[in-house]
């Protein structure tokens, strides 16, 4: 496997390579870049005339990772040649939050097939349910495929988003990519890091990823009491505050906002919300931000064994973002260390990441995580 990154800004274009190597015939180029930069197209069309061989895939983002920098306002692109594997990518469209477990199982179906290893999955950011998306791509896959990827950003705006697919830019789809073949070494991990406060509190009314009430009240006039004067900043703003759900076992699920709806005094979510559930208010702690970082880079490689990643995809929440703000480079600096100089980093921040919990378990939705993909060739 042999990879190869370059970064594109207004005032330069694209850089030459900033990491990797020996890229001849790259079969895809993963792109991940601001939202208006990926739909006013040209840096797309630049990137076609270095690698005009290679599919194109990718996602706006509210942030962007090369090496240990982050970013904004540019874009990331990483060029992968796979020696010893084969690839196929996929476009589904998404009408709206309700066709997300549909969109999730067709593009599941396109490309279930003999040798199928991995699925690779980037989606619409706002309008979706991520939780009914990640519930169609399991129902229509092999147990032993794991699903990794995130939902698309936009910066901390939440108005749209766009995935790329082919030299397009287009809203409201979910693009996927199978990777086939015995000799490729996929890994994976997810953590948070948030710490919960305050006590149990029990979802009332809910409809899918919308929440009503929490104990009977206002869900809405709940956030806002712990907000304050950033009340008026949502939803952005309840990023600070996420909710942890209980789910099987004694693992929880972290979920953050996408909407507000004042007048329906609800909260959208980008995933479920099931009524009857269990939630804790959370916040942030900074040391163990980064220490999830770290953990979730340990957990990605111990399935390679003893091959070394060649490329790690990270995909980190926003809200983690907004939370350690110049900090932000210190949980990247932490995947580094575990991963070591070789391993070539790129990904973005994201409104939702999509991982297992461990390599015994099926994927899930995650929110304010930082979850890890890594892959390489044997």
């Amino acid at each position: 496997m042999r990879v190869e990154q370059r970064r594109w800004t207004s005032a330069e274009g694209w850089s030459e390579p900033l990491a990797g190597a020996g890229v001849r015939t790259p079969q895809v180029v993963l792109i991940f870049g601001a939202r208006e930069a990926l739909a006013e197209g040209s840096c797309i069309r630049a990137l076609r005339a270095l690698y005009p061989d290679a599919r194109q895939i990718g996602c706006s983002t509210a942030g962007e990772i090369c090496g240990v920098e982050v970013t904004d306002d540019t874009v990331v692109a990483t060029a992968l040649e796979l020696e010893h594997s084969t690839l196929r990518l996929a476009q589904v469209p998404i009408a709206d939050a309700s066709a997300s477990a549909e969109a999730g199982g067709q593009l599941a179906r396109e490309l279930a097939g003999a040798g199928l290893t991995h699925l690779f999955v980037l989606a619409e950011g706002v309008h979706i349910n991520g939780t009914e998306l990640v519930r169609g791509l399991r129902d229509a896959l092999p147990r032993e495929v794991a699903v990794t990827g995130g939902l698309a950003g936009d910066a901390a705006k939440f108005e749209q988003t766009v995935v790329c697919f082919d030299g397009a830019a287009v809203e409201g789809a979910v693009v996927g990519i199978g990777f086939y073949g015995e000799r490729l070494r996929v890994g994976y991990g997810s953590m948070g890091g948030w710490d919960s406060f305050g006590p149990d509190r029990i979802i009332t009314r809910s409809v899918g990823n919308v929440l009503y009430e929490l104990d009977g009240r206002s869900a809405l006039a709940l956030y806002k009491s712990y907000l304050g004067p950033h009340a008026d900043a949502l939803p952005a703003s309840g990023l600070l505050f996420p909710l942890s759900l209980a789910g099987e076992g004694n693992r929880r699920v972290v979920r953050t906002i996408l909407g507000v709806d004042e007048v329906a005094g609800s909260l959208t979510f980008a995933g479920d919300m099931p009524q009857g559930a269990s939630a804790r208010l959370m916040k942030a702690n900074f040391d163990r931000l980064i220490d999830g970082a770290h953990d979730a880079a340990s957990a990605s490689v111990e399935p390679l064994a003893a091959n070394a990643a060649t490329l790690a995809i990270l995909i980190s929440c926003v809200g983690r973002k907004l939370v350690l703000k110049q900090r932000v480079e210190e949980e990247v600096e932490s995947v580094r260390e575990v991963l070591g100089d070789d391993t070539v980093l790129g990904g973005f921040y994201s409104y939702g990441e999509i991982s297992p919990f461990s390599s015994s378990a099926r994927c899930e939705l995650h929110n304010q995580t930082m979850t890890i993909t890594t892959l390489t060739e044997s």
